[in-house]
């Protein structure tokens, strides 16, 4: 690095120094030269970017020219330069550009990792009093992005790291800010991370589990975050376009929080204009922060909501209540006083069938209450809780399948059944005491999944808990047999459009290895007898490679192309050449 230095520029420098006739001054002239020295005494000092800065502080103090250039000369190391020609030589090697490129990037990031200093990083603002350039090429590259996440998740108090996430996000990339610590220090990079979580919530129907749990989570980091967000998504769910999805993510993330020990009741009922109705309020609020329902607060709302002027639906279409009201009604466990449990019945059944129109142009009072469905849903709860809360085996089950097809559908039915066959067989002893090929209460959930496609994802976590349960007391070859017939299940659930989920659990199986290999090659078997096409690309994406899997499929080929793996590989490598 060869830099010029005109002699006539230092003493003009001087000159003005010397006349007074710069706007920065130094109240003491000998200290701040010797702060200088001490700085040019460092390792490649001329490489740092407030060089320049302190050149104009030495000058202007009266500092010599000839000492500095010598101070600056004798200790340049040139290890920036030595890093450069190390870096052509691995290239001249025959190394790729990439790799070399990846290699000092990674060091750097390393080396900064363990050196970073937030207080020194704080003065860069001061020292320059603007944005640095640097700073502002360095966002550009996702590499260097990627560092000042993991540096703002450990300095979340650095100045310039916050500011620099806000250059970030500014810049369009709030999608990769996946830190929620990192989002939530400033409400402007929190809402832009919020509004990319909800559109992919909105835009990913067959990932929605995972988008809501992504969202929830990030809502979830603190009081601050749950309030802000919860009511930012309530003035979006009265859109009528889209708002029962918004007011779907709303209730899914309450469920979040309760998962995880958060109360937010009280937020909850603020939020949800519970405070016009006292009583149900009360004993609404008074059920959902124990966890638990009593006879006395469900007989308070049985009260209003059978009155004439019943309080709001949604007070009620609270998913903790909710959840609560099914299980006490489809779990055995679980003991109701035949006195209140038409209660609990009205309650669960209004909940989930009748449909409040509020008012535009009228009164409020003038509610519009549609209670067409209540009566026939109150049947089949009663209906369906009768042949639940009954001990008995597969056998005894058969004579009340029909009545219970009837009732499953109506959608709370479907999922009261769910939680009631889920109580039965994750059971240790069913499998044992079972010896039908496919047990009836599984079958059941056949026709569930069939009914309500928008229960198909429960019953896919019921499924994967099975197939994951430890059963010891089975033998290995009964063990197999039984996780077939769950394998069949999937299938079924996958004809029923369950597709993509099924899939990804089951290529998750493969890349873990700790599946059988023969379960995965009956899997593979009962799907290629199952489909055919057109495959969505996604489709093809998933199952292509688990086809291709000589492990997998290699005894189920022949000799020709005649065969379902063979046909199915080369149908997609003809119609399918970007994959």
């Amino acid at each position: 690095m060869e830099v010029e230095y005109d002699d006539s520029g230092w003493q003009g420098r001087a000159k003005q120094t010397a006349s007074g006739e710069q706007e920065v001054h130094e109240d003491n002239p000998q200290k701040t030269i010797k702060e200088c020295l001490e700085k040019f005494l460092t390792p490649d000092y001329i490489m740092e970017p407030g060089i320049f800065t302190q050149l104009k502080r030495y000058f202007q103090s009266g500092g010599s020219p000839e000492e500095v250039i010598s101070m600056l000369s004798e200790n340049y190391k040139a290890v920036a330069q030595m890093a450069n020609l190390l870096a052509e030589w691995l290239i001249l090697a025959g190394v790729k550009v990439t790799e070399v490129q990846a290699m000092v990037e990674n060091h750097l990031k390393e080396m900064i990792l363990k050196s970073f200093d937030p207080k020194k990083a704080d003065t860069i603002f001061t020292e320059e009093g603007e944005t640095p350039d640097w700073l502002t090429e360095m966002i550009d590259h996702y590499t260097w992005r990627s560092l000042i996440y993991r540096l703002a998740e450990e300095y979340p108090d650095c100045l310039m790291l916050n500011f620099t996430i806000k250059l970030i996000s500014d810049a369009g990339f709030q999608s990769e800010i996946t830190s929620i610590s990192t989002a939530a220090q400033q409400i402007e990079v929190f809402s832009r991370v919020l509004k990319t979580s909800i559109v992919k919530f909105l835009n990913n129907p067959d990932d929605v589990h995972g988008a809501i749990q992504e969202c929830a989570r990030m809502v979830c980091h603190g009081q601050h975050t749950y309030v802000y967000s919860q009511v930012l998504i309530q003035v979006l769910s009265q859109e009528q376009k889209g708002g029962f999805n918004m007011k779907r993510l709303s209730q899914e993330i309450i469920k979040y929080a309760l998962q995880n020990n958060q109360n937010v009741t009280p937020i909850t009922m603020a939020l949800n204009g519970s405070a016009v109705y006292p009583q149900a309020c009360q004993a609404l609020t008074s059920m959902l922060t124990r966890n638990t329902l009593n006879p006395a607060d469900i007989t308070v709302l049985f009260r209003n909501y059978s009155g004439s002027d019943p309080p709001p639906i949604d007070l009620i279409r609270n998913p903790q209540f909710l959840e609560l009201l099914v299980d006490a009604l489809f779990r055995a466990s679980v003991k109701i006083n035949p006195e209140h449990k038409p209660k609990y019945v009205f309650l669960l059944a209004y909940a989930s069938s009748v449909i409040d129109q509020p008012a535009k142009k009228r009164p409020l009072t003038e509610r519009l209450l549609n209670k067409d469905e209540l009566k026939s849903t109150i049947q089949a709860i009663e209906k369906a809780h009768a042949i639940c809360i009954v001990d008995q085996g597969s056998t005894e089950l058969i004579a009340e399948l029909q009545t219970l097809y009837n009732c499953i559908k109506y959608p709370v039915v479907g999922v009261g059944v769910i939680r009631w066959i889920e109580n039965v067989v994750m059971e240790p002893s069913y499998f044992k005491l079972s010896t039908d090929s496919c047990p009836t209460h599984l079958a059941v959930l056949d026709e569930v999944a069939g009914v309500h496609p928008t229960l198909q994802q429960q019953i896919l976590f019921l499924l994967i808990r099975l197939f994951e349960s430890k059963q010891d007391e089975l033998e290995i070859l009964v063990q197999l047999e039984m996780k077939k017939m769950i394998l069949d299940r999937m299938v079924n659930l996958l004809t029923r459009g369950c597709v993509v989920p099924v899939l990804r659990y089951i290529k998750q199986c493969c890349a873990i290895e700790d599946t059988d290999i023969s379960l995965i090659r009956y899997f593979v078997t009962e799907v290629l007898e199952t489909i055919t096409h057109p495959y969505s690309p996604e489709f093809v994406q998933l199952f292509l490679p688990m086809v291709e899997n000589e492990e997998i499929t290699g005894t189920m080929r022949g000799e020709g192309d005649n065969d379902p793996v063979s046909e199915f590989i080369v149908h997609c490598k003809h119609n399918y050449t970007t994959l």
